[in-house]
Parts: structure tokens; C-alpha cells; sequence
């Protein structure tokens, strides 16, 4: 990636608004292979002479498969190494650093005890190939969460075989063409709404379904007329998210699931939102057929830098018989894993799937109780629209009405009156200290800011990051070019986001060759 060198310290205004934190991003550090110098070493091993050498034919490795010495190699001592990734690690944004408020992604904060919990000897050490008699406490784990999920959607069964949300997705997906292949259908069609998350429409295409995009209404949810007029016999479901990415609640599901009945198509509920959904609502009684819960998303298990994640699936008693194996059952007081009911899709992840990020949850769950639970949606909720209310004075609302647990702006009147956009914004962001919001989604809000402060957040942290959008606005009226200028802090300036996407330089080679 490319992007402009600055002066560090910046122009006068900036190094006053420097915040803690944020310091570091001003200074430069090299890469570690451009450190150090030749002769320069990190570790101290016994003279070769009194260790044997391992030949390489006796390993069954070809001459062609042997380097004779490592060449390029930066040569380091201990301290340098030591010093240079302690470094990097300070320019981490992380939860634990500060407000992480992207919307849709749900990033709240990871209790340290379940951290703990997960790290037990019994769990962590546990081998999956131990036989079931050894691995009890386990297998009574995610049994138990499984029974927690089911409650808490209302819902008859749960798997937590799932790696990812998106895996969620294409798992429940294969319920329910299995569903209707069990009756001897091949329907071809998936509705998905224009506010889906990018992955509903991708999961379906994985499937082999045909997918026919439905409008949103202008209150910002689905119209079931709209749903009736796209329906027919070849519909095999509709993937809803609930609330939807505008972060408002699509009341009609109810009625949308009585309209998909006609056509025996069945329901799926995209659960990346159901944070303010927990505690509250009954996807049960919403006649929801399948839902994915990102555990890293509602359940507070580690989300971000690629994982691991986990999309547990809540099914209905109509897709139960099809969840994938192995399905954690219980004989008497004793457990085991059962590999083959016979209506099931099999295997969709090896062994029991992301064991330690569903152990997580299960803390979580059992840390807060019901009344818990529910509180941690309540607080989301009231977050939300405590942010909603202070910005909708400065920043524009497409829909100005009660939201759940995430509030879409949009950059229309900074755009229309200085010309600084939703980019602009949020690079901006970055010397004010605070990690930008989800930018440009959902696709059917032009110029989307879309900001998620969940339960995690005090009043206090919320008005610090409602004061510095303020302030954006304002500097955006007095001086434009400053806020399209920026970020001003960070070492780097503003990088070139499509040469990177499109011309990635993914490793190091000597003199840039």
C-alpha cells in the first residue's frame, strides 16, 4: 500500500488533541528485515559437532527439497526482536483499547474470566480423538449450550458445528434443501432482501439456489405485499435479518412466515444481530425455521483478525431432524456423540467444531443468567438510540425512528454543504483516537455510517465519540481540506485502499523486487 509521509508531531492543533493511545501511530518502524545487521544473534545452541545432523535421504526428502542455508534472513538479537513486535503490538486497536463501534459486527467485550475458563486444563488439553468416557465434562458443555441457545431463540434444537457466521448461513441452507428434497422437491429460489448482509446472497449462490433480490420499503423494512409478489412454488426461503442491517425490526415477520407457508417455503432468520434480539423476542413465535447465532458477535467470544468464530444454528422442530452430526446426545446421566441419524447432512466441520470459542459462550451464558441476558440486550438497545438522538442533530438519519441495537447515518449533509464524505469521516476519526464506525453499508443508504455501541459502551464513552463526529462536522464547515486530508497522527497518512485491494504486496523481498 502507498500512502504520504508527515512530519511526525503534525500541524500545532494536532499535537493538542493527541490522545493516549494514539501516540504511536506517529512513529515509524521498520520491518524486521530491514533491521539489525550481519553477525547479529538471538540465540545461543551447542557447537554442531556435538549434534547430530539429520540426513535427508534417511527422511525420504529429495537433494532438490534440501537448502544447502538460509539466505535473507535478518539477523537479530533477542532484545531487537523482543523490542520491534512490542512495538507493533501498541498500534493494535483492539477492545480492550477503546470503543470499537462498527456496526453489524458487534464488537463488545470478552470478559477475561471466560478467557480463564476456556484455558482449563481438561478443556484446552482435551484431545478430540479421546474416547467419549474420557471427555464427559465436554461433551456436557456443548450439550448444554446447545440446550441454552434452543431456550433462548425459542427454538427446539442447536448445533454449534458452524465455524463462522457465514458457515452458519451455508449450513442452514443445506437444512432446508434437504427438507424439501425429503419431499421430493428441488426448489431453485432463495428471497433476499436489498439490506442483506453481502453474505446471504453469496451463501445461497454456494447452495445451487437462484437468488431474487426484494426491495426495501421506505420505512426500512419489508413490506410482506412485496414478499407475496415475489413468492411461488420454486421459493425454498426467504433470509431475513432481524433486525435488519438499518438496525430497525422487521414487525411483519410474523405475517411473512404465514405467507411462506402457502408455498411450504421456510424461514430463515440471519441471527448477526441478535444482540438486541436475546431475552426479548421469541423467533419461535416470529416462525422462524433456522437462524445462525454468531457466537463472536452476540455471545462475547473473541471476534476480529480473522477468527475463530463460531455460527451456531437454532432450528425449528421442522429442520431438527437434518442438523449435521456429530449431534451431542444424552443416555441416562452418561454422554455421546451420535454420527448418524439418518435423515441428517453430515459432516459440515471436523470434529465438534470451534470447542473453545462455544465454551466462551457458555460462560458467558451462565455468567449473566436470564435476567442477564436479557439486561445486556436492554442496555444495546437503549445505547443505540441514546447515540441516535445525539447525532441525528448533526448527521443525517434516512430513517428517523426507534432502532435496535445499531443506528445508520448518513454523510448527506456534510457531502451537500463542504463536500467531506463518509470517508472523509471516518479517516478523521482516527486522530480523534477512535476506531471508525462500519462505512458505506448497507448498500441502501448512500454514503452509510452505520455505528453499533452495544452494552459495553458507557454513557460516558459514547458521548466522547457523539463529541468527536461533532467536531468532525464542524471542522468539516470551517476547514474542509482538514477533515479530507486526514488522518493527520498516524505515520502513515491516507493509503491508497484500492491499489491495496487490487495490487496486494502480501510479502517482503529484498530491494523491492
Amino acid at each position: 500500500m502507498s500512502g504520504g509521509r508527515r512530519q511526525i508531531g503534525g500541524p500545532p492543533k494536532e499535537r493538542r488533541l493527541r490522545i493516549p493511545g494514539t501516540a504511536g501511530l506517529a512513529l515509524e518502524e521498520s520491518l524486521v528485515f530491514e533491521r539489525g545487521s550481519p553477525g547479529r544473534v538471538g540465540y545461543s545452541l551447542p557447537e554442531t559437532g556435538t549434534v547430530p545432523v539429520a540426513d535427508p535421504k534417511a527422511a525420504g526428502l529429495e537433494s532438490h527439497l534440501v537448502r544447502g542455508e538460509l539466505s535473507g534472513l535478518p539477523e537479530l538479537t533477542e532484545f531487537d526482536v523482543v523490542r520491534h513486535f512490542t512495538r507493533l503490538s501498541t498500534w493494535n486497536y483492539s477492545i480492550d483499547a477503546g470503543f470499537f463501534p462498527l456496526g453489524s459486527c458487534t464488537m463488545k467485550y470478552n470478559p477475561k474470566v471466560h478467557e480463564r475458563i476456556a484455558q482449563m486444563e481438561g478443556f484446552a488439553n482435551g484431545h478430540p480423538y479421546l474416547p467419549e468416557e474420557f471427555c464427559q465434562g465436554a461433551l456436557e458443555a456443548m450439550y448444554e449450550l446447545c440446550r441454552m441457545l434452543a431456550k433462548i431463540s425459542d427454538l427446539a434444537a442447536a448445533t454449534v458445528l458452524p465455524a463462522a457466521g457465514a458457515h452458519g448461513e451455508l449450513t442452514g441452507l443445506l437444512l432446508i434443501r434437504a427438507y424439501h428434497e425429503k419431499k421430493g422437491r428441488k426448489k431453485k429460489k432463495v428471497l433476499v432482501p436489498d439490506s442483506a448482509h453481502g453474505t446471504n446472497p453469496a451463501s445461497a449462490a454456494l447452495v445451487g439456489f437462484e437468488v431474487v433480490s426484494i426491495p426495501t420499503a421506505s420505512k426500512g423494512v419489508l413490506d410482506v405485499k412485496d414478499v407475496e409478489k415475489a413468492l411461488s412454488d420454486d421459493v425454498a426461503c426467504i433470509m431475513l435479518t432481524n433486525p435488519n442491517t438499518l438496525g430497525l425490526f422487521e414487525r411483519d415477520i410474523g405475517k411473512i412466515a404465514k405467507v411462506l407457508d402457502q408455498v411450504d417455503a421456510r424461514l430463515y432468520c440471519d441471527g448477526a444481530n441478535f444482540n438486541a434480539l436475546m431475552g426479548q423476542a421469541s423467533m419461535g413465535k416470529m416462525g422462524v425455521d433456522v437462524s445462525q447465532i454468531n457466537l463472536h458477535k452476540t455471545f462475547s467470544t473473541p471476534h476480529g483478525g480473522g477468527g475463530p468464530g463460531s455460527g451456531a444454528l437454532v432450528v425449528s422442530d421442522k429442520l431438527a431432524p437434518f442438523l449435521p452430526t456429530p449431534i451431542v446426545k444424552k443416555d441416562g446421566g452418561k454422554f455421546r456423540l451420535d454420527y448418524s441419524p439418518p435423515d441428517s447432512i453430515g459432516r459440515v466441520k471436523g470434529f465438534w467444531g470451534n470447542y473453545g470459542i462455544a465454551l466462551r459462550a457458555y460462560a458467558y451464558i451462565l455468567t449473566l443468567g436470564a435476567e442477564g441476558i436479557k439486561k445486556a440486550s436492554e442496555t444495546a438497545i437503549v445505547n443505540a438510540n441514546y447515540l441516535r438522538a445525539k447525532l441525528k442533530k448533526t448527521y443525517h438519519l434516512p430513517f428517523d425512528q426507534p432502532c435496535m441495537h445499531e443506528a445508520v447515518f448518513s454523510d448527506k449533509n456534510q457531502k451537500d454543504a463542504t463536500g467531506v464524505t463518509t470517508l472523509d469521516i471516518a479517516k478523521r476519526l482516527i486522530d480523534k483516537g477512535f476506531h471508525p464506525p462500519t462505512i458505506y453499508f448497507p448498500l441502501v443508504v448512500p454514503g452509510a455510517l452505520m455505528i453499533e455501541p452495544t452494552e459495553s459502551e458507557t454513557k460516558n464513552a459514547i458521548d466522547q465519540f457523539v463529541q468527536a463526529l461533532e467536531e468532525i462536522d464542524q471542522e468539516a464547515r470551517e476547514n474542509p481540506q482538514l477533515v479530507k486530508d486526514a488522518p493527520h497522527l498516524p505515520f502513515r497518512r491516507r493509503l491508497d485502499e484500492t491499489k491495496a485491494a487490487r495490487s496486494p504486496k502480501l510479502r517482503w523481498e529484498p530491494n523491492g523486487s
